[in-house]
């Protein structure tokens, strides 16, 4: 399995947006010298600073796309769709300033930072984040 210290992490918003909603893609690329695979979902959460604790809820898992093994020789990139909804639509939502997005691979403990600053909700209720499962790039 693909761990967080051989990743690099990074969004690539071309995915477009909808009725409050931006869609991107989470990018995962193996920078290292062995081939390993990405299998599920990555856990994902905003956070106040690169070492800070989770802003409200993480996301919810969108199961549209099946899981599948995606193999990542070195330099290889596996994609999932993420979606960050605006958090002033919610009523209650207590807005806070994100420094971006804390990454966790599948089945690991270990994560990665993505500086990308939005705004969070820090009532825990109210979920902004979706997350797919991991496909071939």
């Amino acid at each position: 399995m693909c761990k967080a210290a051989g990743l690099t992490a990074a969004t690539d918003a071309s995915g477009g947006g909808a009725a409050g909603s931006v869609y991107m893609k989470l990018n995962l690329t193996n920078k290292g010298s062995e081939p390993c695979i990405l299998r599920g979902f990555p856990g994902v959460s905003l956070v106040a600073d690169a070492a800070g604790e989770p802003i409200g809820a993480p996301a919810t898992r969108d199961d549209s796309a099946g899981v599948v093994d995606v193999l990542l020789a070195p330099g290889q990139t596996g994609t999932a769709v993420l979606r960050y909804t605006q958090a002033r639509n919610y009523q209650g939502c207590s807005p806070v300033d994100a420094a971006g997005y804390r990454i966790y691979p599948p089945e690991d403990t270990d994560s990665l930072f993505i500086p990308q600053p939005t705004t969070a909700c820090s009532n825990a209720d109210i979920t902004l984040l979706s997350i797919g499962a991991f496909q071939p790039a």
